[in-house]
This record gives structure tokens, sequence and C-alpha cells, in this order.
């Protein structure tokens, strides 16, 4: 898909800062150090736009970026690592919650996984709770160019399992160093939001479909 412009807008620490605009919102959830700064830079052809970061948990606001005007990729703090205190971390679980359920403008979430690893508890969690109160989701297998192709299908199929991911659930196959999976992506989050993005002239390898054969009370503390 074409992306003729992106831009930062806000680091938001509450309902308060949130954009007003109603902009449909499509917001990235993951543990730290998953690759979702790396996948938003692929995603719009930026290098560094969401900056990458050594240090995992250095995300601690909801940071929006706008595309093209006409919708916001909303990256959320990373779970699993941060090294901060509990306080802290109830206090992101809270302002996740509380936009999870509450944020109008929220079309998709986008749960980004490592291909090369079986869920993480804390991912289970999360998806679990996704599913609880049913919101639109899709699953990214990020990391994709790490391991062998000829390793993808039985990933794949752990992460499905482990997950137990509904029929209604996609699952997109990604590499932020190819730019595998990054059509297929465009795509579910056209059908979420409208957005008339244009095509891109430029390629990228196949979906992950055309690759290999398709085989709670609370939200999750950060």
């Amino acid at each position: 898909m074409k992306v003729t412009k992106s831009e930062f807008v806000i680091s938001a620490v509450g309902a308060s800062q949130y954009p007003e605009d109603a902009l449909p919102e499509i917001a990235l959830a993951g543990r730290s150090n998953v690759g979702k700064s790396s996948l938003i830079n692929k995603m719009i052809n930026r290098k560094n736009l969401a900056r990458t970061s050594s240090t995992p948990g250095k995300t601690q606001q909801l940071n929006y970026y706008r595309i093209n005007d006409e919708l916001y990729l909303v990256d959320f703090p990373g779970y699993g690592f941060a090294k901060v205190s509990k306080t802290q971390r109830q206090a992101w679980g809270a302002m996740i919650e509380g936009y999870l359920l509450d944020r109008d403008p929220l079309k998709l979430l986008l749960l980004i996984v490592d291909l090369r690893h079986p869920p993480s508890k804390d991912d289970m969690i999360m998806y679990d709770w996704i599913s609880h109160y049913d919101l639109p989701v899709c699953v990214v297998a990020t990391k994709a160019d790490k391991i062998p192709r000829s390793r993808w299908a039985k990933q794949i199929k752990q992460m499905k399992e482990c997950l137990s991911l509904r029929i209604d659930h996609p699952m997109v196959l990604f590499s932020s160093e190819t730019g595998l999976g990054k059509d297929e992506l465009w795509g579910i989050i056209k059908a979420h939001t409208k957005a008339t993005i244009q095509d891109d002239e430029s390629s990228y390898e196949d979906s992950y479909e055309d690759s290999v054969e398709s085989s709670p009370e609370s939200a999750p503390e950060l």
C-alpha cells in the first residue's frame, strides 16, 4: 500500500491527550522487544519514525502515528520485560484496559508475537482477554526472516495451538526486513477502517498463505 504521509503526533498518558479528530485507530500490543516499532516503520516505509530501542520497556505511553491523514497506528507499551515498578505496570495496565474497552475510534488490535518462540504467558493472557471482550484482533507473527522458511508452518501451527486462535481471528506472517506480510496486513487494516490508501507499486514477498500451507476479568499486567 502506498503511504504518502506519516507523522508522529503525541505520546499520550491518558484519555485527555488522545486525538479528537475521530480518525480510525489501529493499536499494536506485544511484549517488549518483539518488533512493534520495526513493524510500524516497515508499514509506512520510514526508517526511524517509530524509534526502536535496545532497552526493553522504553515505550511507556500510547504513541500515536497519523498515516495519510486517514488513520492512526497506536503503539502500546511493551509488556513482559519493562524494568519499572509494579505500581507503574499497574498504571499502564489500567490505561490500556480503559483504552481497549472505551475508545470508540479503535477499529482493530494487532497482537504482535515473535514467530521464533512459542507465545509467552503474557501473550496468552492478552489474547484470552481480547477474546473474552470479543475485540477485533489480528495476530502478527514477526521476525519470519530470522528462521528458515521450512520452519514457518510448524511455528505457525504452534502459535495457533498455544493461543487457541479463533478461526475468525487472522494471523499474518511478517518480516520488517523483507516486507513479507506487509500488503496482507494493510489489506486487513483497510477492511477494518475503510481507508483509501492506494496500492503501492513496490513488490514484496508473498503472504504466509501463499508461502506455506495453512495448517478474564481484567487486562494483563504490563
